[in-house]
């Protein structure tokens, strides 16, 4: 479509330079056929002369063999012009032909061979596009999209995050079979070569497979490399495969109001009212300021400091003249799950989208705003991964002082990292976790239950929206790893505790403190001699 705009676009232009220099031909043979001033005429033979009759003769031959040349000259040019053009014309449908706008690609069932034969032309053109038979010029060193490589057994990936190995096997599902059938494709290729129907051969089978490297441009599609096992030790066989990403095709096209969708953020609690304080600085200022389409329900467990929980909740409530939450004090042992679940449970309204909170949590109100969009009653839960803070002290311990809370809300490999292993927080309506069967209540304390109901939805037929999100944040604390642990679980909690201190980078100028500030100390002393 926009090659068909273009060249209309661009076809009255041409018409209009042709014009242009047909006229522009026209006035310059004008002014070669105007006689000159009396200054400029040649010298005419006298009247009377003896040679006045073949004067005149020459000089109107000469002038009309002028007057014929350049006008010859002046038809070719014209010609060429419209060589020119026809050729232009011809090159944009070629172009047009060979790559058609992936928006014109409606598969229409009044004329599926048109349709299936602009499709496959597409499909082909991707193979043209994408870095397959040639190299392309690319900006930094950046730019470069890189490969993985896999064999029978094992992916070897370079963006691992915290949950996925350098080496693993594909534990998922796409992308397992995405690699068994490609093997299978390139076995059945070197069992089946073209032109070689008469000749016996060998036999190959997917145990010939050495191993394989692939990657995939985004807008353009997967390409493999595959290796196998040739007739001799130094002899191998190499099948390069192309999987093409079809055309953009609309799906859906809607309007979205949630005007009136109202967000109850639960959090269960016990003790820890200082962190309260700080959330609901946050609360206020996000959920009630900024949205106001939101309701709080705090889950106490115990009574130690719940005096001083439940005066921060009404004073939020004078000052911001806020009456949308709910308070409930358990007497019994703190439980993540049963607190989530009871607070879901007590609301009494219409249908709502729950938002399952803990304290040490910062949001945003675009943050809710992702939260309503990502959720569907029947059809949709959201699970965001959040960008879990790194220890202030250590990220900004060379400055003079630790920046305000919200300018250390940057998402950088500096200050933080993707919580990818964690389900904790979590948005759906009230009414799918009332279906998929709630908290498993037997779960004390902290973890494990996030995992459960994640696995409950992941094992229903809603979809599971899990994506990065920029406007949930979990805020350092310092994690204590008890004595009363196993030596092995102690040394796991370790493991844990470093991955949230500081970043490996970070980690390691700690550990060689002392021999930066040596080596300091040394250019200082040199310094001073020179």
């Amino acid at each position: 479509m926009m090659l068909r705009r273009g060249f209309i676009i661009f076809l009255p232009r041409l018409v209009g330079l042709l014009v242009v220099a047909c006229c522009s031909v026209s006035i310059v043979y004008m002014l070669a056929c105007t006689p000159k001033g009396d200054n400029e005429q040649l010298a005419l033979p006298r009247v009377h002369g003896p040679t006045a009759k073949e004067g005149y003769e020459a000089i109107l031959q000469e002038r009309e063999e002028q007057h014929r040349n350049y006008i010859i000259s002046l038809k070719k040019q014209i010609a060429q012009l419209k060589a020119e053009l026809q050729g232009r014309s011809e090159q944009l449908k070629n172009m047009q032909d060979q790559h058609p706008d992936p928006l014109d690609m409606q598969l229409d069932p009044s004329n599926p061979e048109k349709a299936q034969a602009n499709l496959l032309a597409f499909l082909r053109s991707q193979i043209d596009k994408a870095e397959v038979h040639s190299g392309i010029k690319l900006s930094t060193e950046y730019a470069a999209v890189p490969f993985e490589s896999f064999t029978l057994q094992k992916v070897y990936q370079l963006e691992t995050g915290l949950t996925r190995h350098p080496e693993e096997k594909p534990v998922r599902k796409d992308k397992r079979d995405e690699l068994i059938e490609v093997i299978e494709l390139a076995v059945g290729s070197l069992n089946n070569p073209e032109g070689d129907s008469g000749t016996k051969r060998r036999v190959y089978t997917a145990s010939d497979f050495i191993e394989g490297i692939y990657r995939t441009e985004k807008d353009k599609g997967t390409l493999y490399e595959l290796t196998f096992k040739g007739d001799t030790k130094h002899q191998f066989k190499k099948i390069v495969l192309f999987r093409p990403f079809g055309p953009v095709m609309k799906v859906k096209n809607e309007n979205v109001n949630m005007a009136d969708t109202l967000i109850n953020v639960i959090v269960p609690l016990a003790k820890r009212a200082s962190k309260f304080r700080q959330f609901m600085q946050n609360f206020r200022e996000m959920g009630i300021q900024q949205d106001g389409r939101i309701h709080l329900t705090v889950v106490y467990f115990g009574k130690e400091q719940m005096n001083e929980v439940k005066s921060i909740l009404e004073n939020t409530s004078k000052s911001a003249n806020f009456k949308n939450f709910t308070f409930i004090q358990l007497n019994e042992e703190f439980s993540r799950g049963k607190g989530l679940d009871i607070g879901a449970r007590v609301w009494k309204g219409s249908n709502v989208v729950l938002f399952f909170c803990d304290v040490d949590i910062y949001f945003t109100a675009e943050f809710l705003n992702s939260c309503r969009l990502n959720t569907q009653p029947g059809k949709k839960v959201f699970y965001p991964v959040l960008f879990s803070q790194y220890n202030p002290s250590i990220i900004y311990g060379h400055q003079d002082s630790i920046p305000s809370l919200e300018q250390q809300l940057i998402i950088k490999k500096e200050t933080g990292f993707w919580r990818d292993f964690g389900f904790g927080m979590t948005c759906q309506y009230r009414s799918d976790f009332i279906n998929i069967g709630g908290f498993d209540l037997d779960i004390k304390g902290w973890g494990g239950e996030d995992v459960h109901l994640y696995r409950k939805y992941l094992h229903s037929n809603l979809i599971v929206i899990r994506t990065p999100v920029r406007g949930l944040f979990h805020l350092w604390h310092e994690k204590r790893c008890l004595d009363e642990l196993t030596p092995e679980q102690y040394k796991m909690c370790m493991q844990s505790k470093a991955m949230n201190e500081a970043s490996h980078g970070q980690l390691g100028m700690l550990v060689f403190r002392q021999e930066i500030e040596n080596h300091l100390h040394r250019q200082k002393l040199s310094s001073k001699k020179t």
